[in-house]
C-alpha cells in the first residue's frame, strides 16, 4: 500500500471485470444444439387501445406477487410510446406526471441542516446515500403500523449503490471535486463511506401530492460501517474472524448494494454487488499467504496482491475504520483476530433488514452464497412447499444460483410481526444450487454441498465445509461445472407462470474470431457478433445484451431440472433484421443492455431498465414496459458467420416470441448520463417509485467548477432542491386520471 502523493486512483467500471477461468462450459456454448422438435406455445397478452400522441417531461424495478387482474375498461400497455431522447429530463407518456420526491444528500432528521449541494455538506449518515438503486415499497397504517394495504403512505427500501467519479471518487459531493492522490483526505472518506449503503424513508402523499417525510421516525440509513450480523452456517465460521469481529459473528456494513427484494413475510433483501474493488492488499501479500488456500479465494473473487483499491479509502488514517479495507495479511495470528485478512468474507450476502423496526440490527443471510449479488426473486409462495430464492452473479462468465429453504413455507408466516425470526427460518438452513444448461433446451440445478463428490474432490481448493462453500460459492460452482453466463443482471419471477427471467446485460467479448481466454466466439445463446459504431467508436462484440427466461420443472419450487429459451434480443430497431436484430424490434421498442428487471405486483407488466453506453448517442437510459409470454413461444433462427479463414460459423438460437406494439413499448427516458433503475409501487399499482441513478456521470471532473459544463443539472433543473450539481433521485409516476401505471 503506497502512500505517497504521486499515486493517483485507476478506476475500471466494476462490471467490465471478469475473474471466471475455469474450463466450465460458456452458457453460449451448449445452445447450439437445442432441440428443433419443442413446440411452439402462444404466450397470452392483453390488448391496447389507440393512444394519442405526446409526452410530458420528468424514472426502473422490483418485487413480485399475485397478478392483480385488469379492470374491465383498463388496457394495459394502453399509453403512447415515448421516443428516444437525448434531453436532460424524464419523459413519460402523455396522460402521466413524474416527480422528484427523494436525492441525494435529502435530510433524513428534524435536525440536519437543508442540502446545500455545493461540496461542503456533511452528516451523511442522516441524509439520503449517492446512486439509488434497487427500492421496495412498506406500507404504514395510519397508526404507523406495517400494512400490506396502505396506498397513500409507506416506507421505500432505497439502495445507495455507490458514487459518481471519473477516474477520482465522487467529485459531486466534495467542493473542489475531492482528491485523486493518494493518501485520501479523512473528510473525503468518510463522507464516502456514508453515502453508500441503504435508507429507509417514509413518503406520504397528501391529496395528489407525494413527498418524503423529513422528522419521521422511521427513517434509517445503514453505511458500510454499520455493525451487521453474519446468520447462517458463516456465523462464527474461522473464515469471517477479523481484529473487528473475533468470535466470527458479525461484521461491519454492506457495501455497493444494487438489486433488491421483498420477502413473503415482507422484509427487505438487499444485494451486495461489486464489493471486492473497494479493498486492496499489498504486494508481498501472497508471500506472507504462502501455502495458503486463501490465496486462490482471493484471486477468484478479483482480489489480487498489489492491486489498487477503488478509492483509496485504506489511506484515510490510521483509525481501525480506514485499516479493514487492507486485507493483506500484516498479524501474527494464526486464526486472523488480529488484521483484517478475511475482512472480504464479510462482504457479498444477501442482507435482510427489518424495515419497521430500527432496533433491528441486519442479518447477512450467508446460506444463500457469496458473489456479486444483483435482486433475490423468491419464487411463488406455496403453502406446504419449500421456497426457491433466485439469484445472478453479475460479472462477466459467472453463474446463475438457486436457494431452496429446508422449511416448508406456513402462510401464517406472511403476517409475522417479527420478520428477520421469518429470515431465520426461511433462509438460514436449506440447499444452494446452480445452474448447468444442457443443449436441447433443458438444464439441471447442482446442489453446492460437501456430499457433492466433485466438491469434495476438487483439487483446485479444498473445502473445508458448508460455510467454506458459502462463502467460496464461485470455486464451488467451478467445481461442479456451472455453466458461465453472459453477467447475469437482475431476476425476477412472472406471477402469472412462474417463470424466471434473467437480463444478461451485455459482454463486448464476443468475437467470430476468438483470441486469448477471455474472449469467446458467437453461439446459440449469444449469437450475434458484430460492429456497433457510436458516432466513430466502434463497439466490438454483443453490446446490446439479452433477456434468458427459465421454467422449473414439475416440482416447482424444488425442481432439480428445467427448461429455458431467450425471451428477447435488445437492438436498435436500425440494426440488420434477422441477424442483430433477431427480435424485430422497432422505434417504440428498441434498446440495448437490460439490467433492472421486475414484475409489476399489481398489473403483471414486466419492466425493463437499462444501463447503457452502446446507445447512448441516440438516448439516454430507458425503462420499457412488456407483456411477455412463456418458454418455447418462439422460433428457431440460424446465423451464419464467415471466419477469417474462409470457413463457416453457424450459429443456432431460439428467439422467443417477437414483440408486437401492443406486448412491448417505451415507458421512460431519463436524463443524461444516468441509468434507470429500483422500481416500487403502491399495491394498487397507482403510484410507482423509479430511481435515476448517476446523472451527469460523463461529467468531466474538470468542470465541476463550472455548472455550464456539467452534462446533467437534473434534478436542480426542474426546481427541486439547491445548487446545479446532478442527484441521484428517487421520483414518483402517476397517471393524470387516477389509474394504475402502465396502462
Amino acid at each position: 500500500m503506497s502512500k505517497s502523493n504521486d499515486k493517483t486512483l485507476s478506476f475500471v467500471d466494476p462490471d467490465d471485470i471478469g475473474y471466471n477461468d475455469t474450463k466450465n462450459d460458456h452458457f453460449s456454448a451448449i445452445l447450439d444444439a437445442r432441440l428443433s422438435r419443442r413446440s411452439l406455445l402462444r404466450g397470452g397478452a392483453a390488448s391496447i387501445a389507440s393512444a394519442f400522441v405526446g409526452s410530458s417531461a420528468l424514472s426502473a424495478c422490483g418485487g413480485s406477487s399475485d397478478k392483480t387482474a385488469a379492470t374491465p375498461t383498463e388496457k394495459l400497455l394502453g399509453f403512447a410510446p415515448v421516443a428516444k431522447s437525448l434531453l436532460d429530463s424524464v419523459i413519460v407518456p402523455a396522460g402521466y406526471t413524474a416527480t422528484a420526491i427523494y436525492a441525494l444528500g435529502d435530510p433524513l432528521t428534524a435536525s440536519t441542516a437543508a442540502f446545500k449541494n455545493d461540496g461542503t455538506d456533511t452528516d451523511f449518515e442522516n441524509r439520503a446515500g449517492d446512486h439509488h438503486d434497487g427500492m421496495e415499497w412498506f406500507g404504514l397504517s395510519a397508526d404507523g403500523k406495517a400494512s400490506l394495504t396502505s396506498v397513500d403512505r409507506g416506507l421505500l427500501g432505497v439502495n445507495h449503490e455507490a458514487t459518481t467519479n471519473e477516474k477520482q471518487p465522487s467529485f459531486f459531493i466534495h467542493a473542489n471535486g475531492g482528491t485523486a492522490s493518494l493518501p485520501r483526505p479523512a473528510a473525503e472518506v468518510d463522507k464516502e463511506t456514508a453515502i453508500h449503503g441503504v435508507s429507509f424513508v417514509e413518503v406520504r402523499k397528501t391529496g395528489s401530492k407525494w413527498e418524503y417525510v423529513k422528522d419521521s421516525s422511521f427513517n434509517r440509513r445503514f453505511t458500510c460501517l454499520t455493525d451487521m450480523e453474519l446468520s447462517g452456517p458463516v456465523r462464527g465460521n474461522a473464515l469471517a474472524i477479523t481484529k473487528y469481529a473475533k468470535t466470527g459473528q458479525k461484521t461491519r456494513g454492506t457495501l455497493n448494494n444494487c438489486g433488491t427484494g421483498k420477502t413473503p413475510w415482507n422484509s427487505f433483501v438487499t444485494g451486495e454487488e461489486n464489493w471486492a474493488g473497494y479493498f486492496t492488499r499489498n504486494a508481498t501479500d501472497d508471500t506472507a499467504r504462502t501455502g495458503e488456500k486463501s490465496i486462490a479465494a482471493l484471486k477468484r473473487y478479483g482480489s489480487s496482491q498489489g492491486g489498487a483499491s477503488r478509492h483509496g479509502w485504506e489511506t484515510g488514517g490510521t483509525d481501525d475504520k480506514y485499516a479493514r479495507w487492507n486485507i493483506s495479511k500484516l498479524g501474527s495470528s494464526t486464526d486472523g483476530s488480529d488484521d483484517y485478512r478475511n475482512e472480504m468474507n464479510g462482504m457479498g450476502y444477501i442482507v435482510e433488514m427489518d424495515p419497521y423496526d430500527k432496533t433491528k440490527a441486519a442479518k447477512k443471510r450467508t446460506a444463500l452464497g457469496r458473489f456479486a449479488h444483483e435482486s433475490a426473486a423468491f419464487s411463488k409462495a406455496v403453502a406446504g412447499k419449500p421456497l426457491a430464492v433466485y439469484m445472478g452473479d453479475d460479472s462477466r462468465n459467472e453463474y446463475i444460483y438457486k436457494f431452496v429453504s429446508s422449511t416448508n413455507w406456513d402462510a401464517a408466516d406472511a403476517s409475522s410481526t417479527n420478520p428477520l425470526a421469518m429470515g431465520d427460518k426461511y433462509l438460514d438452513s436449506g440447499k444452494l444450487y446452480t445452474a448447468q444448461f444442457n443443449a436441447d433446451g433443458t438444464g439441471k440445478w447442482v446442489e453446492l454441498a460437501m456430499s457433492n463428490a466433485q466438491i469434495a474432490a476438487y483439487t483446485a481448493y479444498k473445502f473445508a465445509d458448508q460455510a467454506d462453500i458459502c462463502v467460496n460459492s464461485r470455486l464451488a460452482a467451478d467445481a461442479v461445472g456451472a455453466t458461465k453466463m453472459d453477467r447475469p443482471e437482475w431476476c425476477s419471477v412472472n406471477p402469472a407462470n412462474g417463470e424466471i427471467y434473467y437480463a444478461l446485460t451485455n459482454n463486448s467479448n464476443r468475437n467470430i474470431n476468438p483470441t486469448g481466454s477471455s474472449q469467446l466466439a458467437p453461439d446459440s445463446a449469444n449469437p450475434r457478433a458484430y460492429t456497433d459504431m457510436k458516432g466513430t467508436t466502434a463497439q466490438n462484440g454483443n453490446p446490446n445484451g439479452h433477456i434468458l427466461r427459465m421454467k422449473e420443472g414439475a416440482d416447482g419450487s424444488t425442481a432439480l431440472t428445467f427448461t429455458w429459451d431467450v425471451y428477447l434480443f435488445a437492438a436498435e430497431a436500425s440494426a440488420e433484421a434477422g441477424k442483430i436484430n433477431l427480435s424485430s424490434l422497432t422505434n417504440d421498442q428498441d434498446m440495448s443492455s437490460p439490467d433492472g428487471l421486475a414484475f409489476s405486483p399489481a398489473t403483471g407488466i414486466c419492466w425493463i431498465q437499462t444501463d447503457d453506453g452502446a446507445y447512448t448517442d441516440a438516448t439516454n437510459c430507458m425503462m420499457l414496459a412488456g407483456l411477455p409470454g412463456q418458454v418455447g413461444d418462439g422460433e428457431k433462427v440460424t446465423l451464419n458467420y464467415t471466419k477469417t479463414d474462409g470457413s463457416n460459423l453457424a450459429v443456432t438460437t431460439y428467439v422467443g416470441k417477437k414483440p408486437s406494439a401492443d406486448t412491448l413499448k417505451r415507458f421512460l427516458v431519463g436524463p443524461v448520463g444516468c441509468e434507470i433503475t429500483g422500481l416500487a409501487e403502491t399495491p394498487d399499482g397507482k403510484a410507482m417509485f423509479v430511481n435515476i441513478q448517476h446523472p451527469g456521470e460523463t461529467t468531466a471532473a474538470a468542470n465541476i467548477g463550472d455548472p455550464t459544463k456539467y452534462t446533467s443539472q437534473w434534478p436542480a433543473n426542474t426546481g427541486y432542491g439547491l445548487g446545479k450539481r446532478p442527484r441521484s433521485a428517487t421520483i414518483v409516476i402517476t397517471k393524470n386520471d387516477g389509474g394504475r401505471i402502465g396502462s
